[in-house]
């Protein structure tokens, strides 16, 4: 039997400006990819940009090549057209898992940005269809994916959530930080107070603080689930983590 869901998720990590070379984001990617291979199967097989499906599958990222990664951050410099890269804006580029239709995952990665005018981030976007989907749509798979983000990219915060999710945390597109089914926070961001049950903490290394809003599937529907949430937050922007929710 297909699952198909009528909603999308994703992992998104962010952080400040951080002057990083090409070479140094290739790294960090490399160590990402290794460690998102960890996770899940459908999480090992990353290709190359290319204009066509076919024409990825020949060009391969997996095991990642730091020389291959280095090359195409460069490529991915923000630049005026025909003039030289400007170093401040990072560097960056998008790929993708060689999946079909909704059975896709694909990664978006600006690294290496100093300038406040831009924002450094790692981006998974998930399949919404399929047994992938299945799988990768639990707390633990998704607190694996979270915490392989948090010791690459040693971001200020990371969410896995549903759009629906998303848009439902920050109705008015001004919060700082979302709170999503799982959650990281750097040390850095703060202390996380302690939270209600089912909430679970988790540390990560020693780096900062994994947050899993419930061990069964989160969602906007459960009126249980969005009051949880709401709750969770007012907690954390009272400890200064997060701007409060939007009335």
């Amino acid at each position: 039997m297909t699952v198909t869901y009528p909603d999308t998720f994703f992992a998104g990590a962010y952080w400040g400006p951080r002057k990083e070379s090409p070479e140094e984001c290739a790294r960090r990617t490399a160590s990402f990819l290794n460690l998102l291979a960890e996770c899940d199967p459908f999480l090992s097989h990353w290709y190359k940009p290319a204009k066509s499906r076919k024409d990825a599958r020949k060009h391969p990222l997996m095991p990642p090549d730091v020389v291959t990664l280095t090359e195409l951050f460069r490529r991915g410099a923000n630049r005026e057209r025909g003039g030289p890269a400007i170093e401040p804006l990072g560097f960056g580029f998008w790929f993708d898992n060689g999946g079909a239709g909704r059975d896709c995952a694909d990664l978006r990665i600006f690294c290496g940005g100093y300038s406040e005018a831009v924002s450094n981030s790692c981006f998974l976007s998930l399949p919404s269809q399929g047994a992938n989907a299945e799988r990768l749509f639990t707390a633990p798979a998704l607190a694996r994916v979270v915490r392989s983000m948090a010791v690459a990219w040693e971001p200020d915060w990371v969410a896995a959530m549903s759009r629906t999710h998303r848009d439902e945390d920050d109705k008015d597109g001004k919060a700082d930080k979302w709170l999503g089914w799982v959650t990281y926070l750097s040390r850095q961001q703060g202390t996380v107070p302690p939270l209600p049950a089912p909430v679970r903490i988790e540390p990560v290394e020693d780096r900062g603080t994994l947050i899993i809003l419930t061990p069964e599937r989160f969602t906007v529907a459960n009126p249980e689930h969005t009051a949880l949430a709401r709750h969770v937050r007012e907690l954390l922007a009272g400890a200064g983590l997060m701007q409060p929710a939007s009335p």
